[in-house]
């Protein structure tokens, strides 16, 4: 109140030190300021991504009518396996909270159980990332050719008939004419498949954004396997347990989880929009 002498604080208590001050291990915090500094260096790569397509959007490619592939089919399933991961990698998250929760009641099983699933939704999601890679990399059937205006045309081929459509991936525009079709593919650049040097799908800002962001964030899951593998490891041996915690558990979960938002961050900038 107004009037009131303040009371100081003791000198020895103020600046003593010896207290979190947010009533969190030394760990965690650092974990908290390192997952910062990686969310700003995602940030930047998809501001990046936004400007570039601002600026191309004319002949940015649409999405979805790159990933539609899905594994063993044939079949046009839109963005279908790219949903499958993300929701594979979010049930992985979920099996982190319960590892966490069963680290809390010092439940040596439950942690160990818990674990083992989020170690294995990790390991899917990188081996349908690859899958994914391999099959940007090799591209369409019959690859792309570069228009005169800049665009890229993909041929298709009819094999019963054995008729060709070249159809512009921008402008949607078709070509049936083969007499045409034969001039363009005798004149015009071939393009098959992407890498950092060449982009079927169009430019090549495109699939350089491709293999560097879900590369980055493919990066991170990996490291995220390997040292939920070592903790589970270091879980079935009784480390904790002797210990008389699992915060270990805990940290590794921060990143799990900052993990798994990113990549909804990612499949939002990047597949949907």
């Amino acid at each position: 109140m107004a009037g009131e002498a303040t009371q100081a604080i003791d000198k020895a208590e103020l600046w003593g030190g010896g207290r979190s001050p947010f009533s969190v291990s030394y760990g965690k915090m650092m974990m908290w300021f390192f997952l910062i500094s990686d969310a700003l260096t995602f940030g930047g790569f998809l501001t990046a991504l936004g400007f570039a397509r601002h600026h191309l959007a004319d002949t940015w490619p649409i999405t979805e009518e790159i990933f539609f592939h899905f594994p063993f089919t044939h079949a046009h399933l839109t963005l279908m396996y790219v949903a499958l991961m993300t929701f594979i990698l979010i049930i992985s998250s979920v099996t982190m909270v319960l590892a966490v929760e069963a680290g809390h009641r010092m439940d040596k099983k439950g942690v160990i159980k818990w674990m083992l699933f989020t170690v294995l939704g990790g390991a899917i999601f990188l081996g349908s990332q690859a899958w994914e890679w391999a099959t940007f990399i090799n591209g369409s059937e019959y690859g792309a050719y570069v228009m005169q205006d800049g665009t890229m045309a993909r041929l298709d081929i009819d094999e019963a008939s054995q008729t060709m459509t070249l159809e512009n991936l921008h402008t949607g525009q078709q070509i049936t004419d083969q007499a045409l079709i034969a001039d363009i593919r005798e004149n015009n650049q071939h393009i098959q498949g992407a890498n950092l040097d060449r982009n079927e799908y169009g430019p090549q800002l495109y699939a350089n954004f491709f293999f560097f962001i879900t590369g980055f964030h493919g990066t991170h899951v990996l490291s995220g396997v390997i040292i939920n593998l070592l903790i589970l490891i270091r879980s079935i041996q009784g480390w904790y347990e002797k210990r008389g915690h699992y915060e270990m558990v805990e940290k590794v979960g921060l990143y799990w989880h900052f993990v798994d938002l990113v990549w909804v961050f990612v499949f939002t900038f990047f597949y949907l929009i």
